[in-house]
C-alpha cells in the first residue's frame, strides 16, 4: 500500500450508503484506495484502487464488486493512449484521460486538479471511462466541468454537467468534493449523518 495522505468519507444519497477513500496526492499524481457500499440500486460493496499517471491521468483502476446475489471484478488500464477492459482493446474510450466511477466523488477530482478548475476560471469538455454500479461495465461518458465563483478561504463551485444532468459541485482548496447536490456530501469530524449521533471513546452504547 501507498502512504495513504488523507482520508475522505461522503456521505451518499443516491445509493442510500457511504463511499471513503485514503488517498494522496503528490507530484500531479493521484493515488486512492477505497470502499463504497450502498442499499441502491441493490444492496452492494465496491473496492477500488487508483492510480493515475502524470496530470492526473488515469493508469489503472482496479474494482471489486458484490451484491445479493452476485459479483464482479474489473481491471481498466490506460498505457500509451490505449484503454483495456480486464484485457481487451477499448478503442472507444482512445479520447478519455480519466475513469469515473459511479457515486463516487472522489472520481470528480483529476479533471478538476488537472486544469485547476478550483483555482481558475474555465471551461473544459471530457471524454469519460465511465463505470456503472454494481455491474462494473465501463461506457464512455460525455461530460463537462465549468469553473463557477470562488470561495472564501479557497476552493470553487464547479458545475459538473453530463447530457440533461447538472449540480454545481462544492470543491476544497485541494480539488476533493465537499458537497454534490444530487448525490451526496461529504461528513466532516463533529458532523454526522441525519440518525447518528457522537459518542466519547468507551461511552456505553445508545439504547
Amino acid at each position: 500500500m501507498k502512504h495513504a495522505g488523507r482520508m475522505l468519507l461522503w456521505e451518499i444519497d443516491e445509493t442510500a450508503g457511504f463511499d471513503t477513500a485514503w488517498t494522496s496526492v503528490t507530484d500531479g499524481q493521484l493515488w486512492a484506495e477505497g470502499r463504497a457500499s450502498g442499499l441502491l440500486p441493490t444492496p452492494h460493496w465496491v473496492d477500488y484502487r487508483l492510480d493515475t499517471s502524470d496530470r492526473y491521468a488515469t493508469r489503472l483502476m482496479a474494482v471489486k464488486a458484490r451484491w445479493e446475489g452476485g459479483s464482479a471484478s474489473l481491471e481498466l488500464r490506460r498505457e500509451g493512449g490505449r484503454w483495456a477492459v480486464n484485457g481487451e482493446d477499448r478503442p472507444d474510450l482512445a479520447d478519455a484521460l480519466d475513469c469515473d466511477l459511479a457515486a463516487c466523488p472522489l472520481t470528480n477530482t483529476m479533471p478538476i486538479l488537472r486544469h485547476d478548475l478550483h483555482r481558475v476560471p474555465g471551461e473544459r469538455d471530457f471524454l469519460m471511462a465511465f463505470i456503472e454500479v454494481p455491474s462494473l461495465r465501463v461506457v464512455p461518458s460525455r461530460q463537462r466541468y465549468t469553473h463557477q465563483r470562488p470561495l472564501d478561504g479557497g476552493g470553487a463551485v464547479v458545475r459538473y454537467a453530463s447530457g440533461s444532468f447538472q449540480s454545481d459541485l462544492v470543491i476544497d482548496a485541494d480539488g476533493f468534493v465537499v458537497e454534490y447536490p444530487q448525490l451526496g456530501r461529504r461528513v466532516e469530524p463533529g458532523r454526522f449523518p441525519d440518525g447518528i449521533r457522537a459518542a466519547s471513546p468507551g461511552s456505553a452504547r445508545p439504547d
